[in-house]
């Protein structure tokens, strides 16, 4: 296959590493005259055939995906530079890393140097910082997963290819293997729970832990074995296999191993702060060596001081000062209409205050833009910023037409997917809980359930991010005895529930 040309423009050269998705080889980009890295992956290897409006969800979550990654910026970050599909084949293009991976990088630097641990997981902590702020899940951080450069900085690879490919990342595949790495596999994750930001500092915990013991926390024969220890099993606390580890280090990683979310630390930028005291200074005598990862520090890669705790500021397109909020409208559908999702955001943002200005406020031309707006949002993977939005929207319309009202409905369930997609479970937990009702009632009155039934699939799973396994399966039996009578035993939605109860028992019982 070598010499083949994707994408019109990137011509492969020699295939650079092998798995289960697909291939990563290194190409040449004939457009821009130079090296590329192309992964090619093959769904259908992971989820069996792929056919018709799946296969086209698939690529279109695929490219959404990749966009959204593409607009974090941060130096511990890979560059994307192109996604699509061809043919049977999902690309994405990234920059050309000169490096060793991490796993490799530990083989051959064994015993670790406990130094090198802290300054990987510092830059780690930088990078998941910002990518949690956008917000975006890794959900699968493990050592294949990450390059250290010649410059001694550490690079995360794959971020939201897993989230793209399967949303519940421990099913089996058609081929018998496990999507995902049981070894990196936080508790929550591994009972097909909801993700989060904690799940990526979980992962970072098993890796720490590998870096500074020699090998990951929770071993097994099988991967139920591993998902089993996640579950109930203590860690070893790394001082009793390395007495020369710092008690403050080996106090972090059992705080990020903690089986409960909400008894890890709070974010990535918390764990940096740990960890900033222990990093190496100029003079400190700490190992040297090729592909050094001490090198970056002191500091430089330190994430940005509360960057999660506000939405990053609007950049709206240039607008003239009395637009045409008419002709922008029209721009919109067309950016809209061929992908072009951020600009259409920008221009959004841009036309919303003139067309406020122009109609009032209450209009319901600006409603509809504000509609809009956070739509497009949600689409661009904007949550920060479509959470407020959605909630204006959902106070304005039910101040209108009251709490039951659809629209009023559907607004608070956005605004609950948007606080499940920034690591908020609990919150969205209750926002979930408290349109269930009326969801419910409207189904006792002749209805579709769907939504219903999705929320409580949705609850469930919260559930179990949050640590209540029995509350959660409760949930799902009940939800599976429903949507057996509704629909029947072969209906996607009951027969996904069952794999997911199974799965559950399996993981429990080891």
């Amino acid at each position: 296959m070598s010499g083949r040309l994707i994408g019109g423009r990137y011509e492969l050269a020699t295939v650079l590493g092998e798995g289960g998705m697909g291939q990563v080889w290194t190409a040449y980009d004939q457009r821009l005259d130079r090296r590329v890295a192309v992964k090619l992956l093959r769904p259908d290897r992971l989820t069996g055939p792929v056919g018709g409006s799946a296969a086209g969800e698939l690529r279109r979550r695929f490219v959404r995906e990749c966009r959204v990654t593409a607009q974090v910026d941060h130096p511990g970050l890979v560059t994307v530079h192109d996604a699509g599909s061809e043919d049977d084949e999902l690309f994405l293009v990234m920059q050309y890393v000169e490096g060793a991976d991490l796993g490799g990088h530990l083989a051959a630097h064994k015993p670790y140097p406990w130094q090198w641990s802290v300054a990987v997981a510092a830059q780690l902590c930088a990078a998941l910082s910002a990518v949690h702020a956008v917000p975006i899940v890794h959900r699968d951080l493990k050592p294949g997963n990450l390059m250290v450069r010649p410059d001694g900085t550490v690079l995360v690879l794959d971020l939201g290819i897993a989230s793209v490919l399967d949303t519940d990342t421990t099913r089996l595949t058609h081929t018998g293997t496990l999507i995902g790495s049981p070894a990196y596999m936080a508790p929550e994750q591994a009972m097909g729970g909801a993700v989060g930001p904690y799940t990526d500092l979980y992962a970072l915990g098993v890796l720490l832990h590998e870096l500074l013991s020699g090998d990951v926390p929770f071993t097994a024969s099988t991967a139920l074995g591993v998902l089993h220890r996640h579950l109930y099993d203590p860690p070893v606390p790394v001082r009793q296999i390395r007495p020369d580890i710092p008690a403050p280090l080996e106090a972090l990683v059992l705080r990020l191993l903690a089986k409960d979310p909400q008894h890890r630390p709070a974010s990535a930028q918390e764990v940096y702060e740990h960890l900033a005291p222990l990093l190496p200074t100029r003079n400190s005598g700490q190992p040297r060596g090729p592909l050094d990862p001490t090198r970056p520090f002191l500091r430089p890669h330190a994430p940005w001081p509360d960057r999660a705790a506000t939405p990053p500021a609007a950049q709206p397109a240039p607008t003239p000062a009395r637009p045409d909020v008419a002709a922008a409208v029209d721009e919109v559908k067309k950016l809209l209409g061929e992908g072009r999702i951020t600009q259409a955001v920008d221009m959004l943002g841009g036309i919303l205050p003139a067309a406020a200005e122009q109609h009032g406020e209450g209009s319901p031309v600006v409603r509809i833009l504000r509609k809009q707006y956070a739509a497009t949002l949600m689409d661009d993977g904007q949550y920060r910023r479509a959470l407020p939005e959605l909630r204006r929207l959902a106070d304005d319309r039910a101040a209108e037409a009251g709490p039951a009202d659809l629209q009023t409905l559907q607004f608070r369930y956005d605004a609950a997917q948007c606080l499940e997609q920034l690591g908020e479970p609990a919150a969205a937990l209750a926002e979930y809980r408290a349109v269930l009702p009326y969801y419910e009632n409207q189904y006792a009155t002749g209805n579709d359930p769907a939504r219903s039934y999705e929320i409580r699939h949705r609850i469930g799973q919260l559930l179990l991010a949050l640590g209540d396994h029995v509350g959660a399966r409760g949930q799902l039996q009940a939800l599976l005895y429903d949507t057996e009578r509704m629909y029947g035993p072969h209906h996607p939605l009951p027969a996904e529930l069952r794999r997911q109860l199974e799965r559950q028992l399996k993981v429990r019982g080891g």
